[in-house]
């Protein structure tokens, strides 16, 4: 049976992306490079949030070199990889819920409470990102559904052609794969948007809670993720 760690992970992504737009004046947290369309929309139209958005790619970055350098020198101890980075996440998490519940709402994005906030939510995705794409390599994205999305197209417009016998099973094995993941990420998305107007920025407890669900996972699974 396949872990459901990537499916939790998608859903917890597009739970933390859709609640960092709603509470932090557009800013996406885990699909960052979206943040160059609000930026230019935020200076155009003089909205708040610049800062944030101007600086979240380059956090991402230095978030995704740093953890990289970090599973390396795991690594070279022996100690667990994934779990590590799965656990600084979960802590990076607790500690934007903590910022959004103590000063938010955000009425201003370009203030110091909400640019911290908003820059430990995209650390924490840009670990996700990053242990993704170093131990969960095989399974797919859980934070950017386009290309998932194109190749969902492609498998289905294969299938309905009549793909050969020897490919089909894994035409099809990926087809569900891929759904299940946009699946449970627009469920975290329709989600955050519902508990954002029903508990404004107390919809951030949620992630921090998925996350430990997702290391406890991890640890009963434990597969032997050093090195």
């Amino acid at each position: 049976m396949k872990s459901p760690l990537p499916v939790l992970l998608s859903l917890n992504a597009g739970y933390i992306d859709t609640a960092g737009f709603l509470a932090l004046q557009g800013l996406f947290t885990a699909h960052v490079t979206g943040n160059f369309v609000t930026l230019g929309a935020a200076l155009v139209l003089g909205t708040s949030g610049a800062m944030a958005k101007l600086f979240a790619l380059p956090t991402f970055c230095v978030v995704v070199i740093v953890t990289r350098l970090i599973s390396y020198g795991l690594s070279a101890r022996r100690l667990p990889i994934l779990r590590t980075m799965l656990t600084l996440k979960t802590a990076l998490l607790i500690v934007g819920a903590a910022l959004a519940i103590r000063f938010g709402p955000f009425s201003n994005g370009d203030g110091w409470a909400a640019l911290v906030t908003g820059l430990t939510l995209v650390s924490a995705m840009a670990i996700q990102n990053a242990a993704h794409r170093i131990h969960l390599g095989s399974a797919p994205p859980t934070t950017l559904m386009t290309g998932t999305t194109t190749q969902i197209m492609i498998d289905v417009a294969d299938l309905l052609r009549g793909a050969k016998p020897e490919t089909r099973d894994a035409l099809r094995s990926r087809l569900a794969r891929m759904a299940t993941s946009v699946g449970a990420f627009a469920v975290g998305c329709a989600a955050a948007a519902l508990l954002f107007a029903g508990f404004s920025v107390w919809c951030f407890v949620v992630p921090p809670v998925i996350a430990l669900g997702t290391l406890a996972l991890r640890m009963a699974t434990f597969e032997g993720d050093v090195g």
